[in-house]
């Protein structure tokens, strides 16, 4: 599709242009700054609602998901070319709110709380994060009112969050995670990469050698595909600092302990240079094919 989507930036106008007049409706839920691996976002949820569905694309750097020093003022504000990539792949629309849009009373007195599973890995690095995460998305969903909600694999923990959200909550929903697209050498795509230099780009790899190497010792058990892991890294440093390395059930991120059977996460996040990345990888324990990445 080529057309331009519409832009709207209120909760009247979006209800108004998310009627019930088509069949089924889909959700992509970003920040902005729209890179390929949002692309792939879209055009999932094209296919699943097909011609006569529709794509509601949403705009909208929360500041509940930014902690004190975080990168609020600094993430990049791109609309324009959103807006383009938006309709490059099939969305209807892109709704944009302003902040007072979404929360006409400021910081809001109610909020959701991501539980235990939001203070681990992430959320333990940035406490809040995830109570902001999921805020932010049970206001999106009951705006857009979608039959289904697409969400990246990269951000393993956040889709677990919102999977555990809607089931717990009982929201009238279906998520729907696709898998994490990455640069030819692997390095998983992400709206910070524009902040790394051409140094800190080719050190950034070594993320995803990480969990390469941790995939290839998945036969070996837990704490091997962990050492493997976190070798690669080790040889990275100082370039890499890395914040954790762990080795996760996918359930609650919990740890997967040595004798852990089936579905597990290997998620990683470091800093290089000045900017935060973070990759996963799922993987099947013990299956020695491992996973696929």
């Amino acid at each position: 599709m080529s057309s331009t989507p519409r832009l709207v930036g209120t909760a009247d106008e979006l209800r108004a242009d998310t009627g019930a007049q088509r069949p089924e409706r889909a959700v992509v839920m970003t920040m902005g700054a729209l890179h390929e691996g949002h692309a792939a976002l879209i055009r999932a949820a094209r296919e699943r609602v097909g011609l006569h569905g529709r794509v509601v694309v949403t705009v909208f750097v929360n500041p509940l998901q930014f902690g004190p020093g975080e990168d609020l003022d600094r993430y990049p504000r791109t609309l324009e070319a959103d807006l383009r990539l938006a309709a490059e792949h099939g969305a209807d629309t892109v709704f944009a709110p302003s902040a007072d849009e979404v929360y006409p009373s400021g910081t809001p007195e109610v909020g959701l709380s991501a539980g235990a599973m939001g203070e681990r890995l992430e959320g333990a690095s940035r406490p809040g994060h995830f109570d902001g995460m999921l805020t932010v998305v049970a206001k999106m969903l009951h705006l857009t009112a979608p039959d289904l909600a697409f969400f990246g694999e990269k951000d393993a923990q956040q889709l677990a969050l919102v999977q555990r959200m809607v089931a717990d909550l009982n929201f009238p929903v279906r998520i729907v995670g696709v898998p994490t697209v990455r640069e030819p050498d692997g390095l998983a795509l992400s709206s910070r990469n524009r902040y790394l230099s051409p140094a800190e780009r080719r050190s950034a790899l070594a993320l995803s050698r990480a969990l390469d190497a941790g995939t290839a010792a998945v036969a070996k058990g837990p704490d091997a595909v962990r050492a493997a892991a976190r070798a690669v890294l080790a040889a990275a440093a100082p370039e890499v600092a890395t914040d954790y390395l762990a080795l996760v059930d996918p359930a609650d991120f919990t740890d997967a302990e040595g004798g852990h059977r089936g579905e597990a996460v290997l998620a990683v996040a470091a800093r290089v240079g000045t900017t935060r990345l973070i990759d996963n990888v799922r993987l099947h324990l013990g299956d020695a094919a491992g996973g696929p990445r």
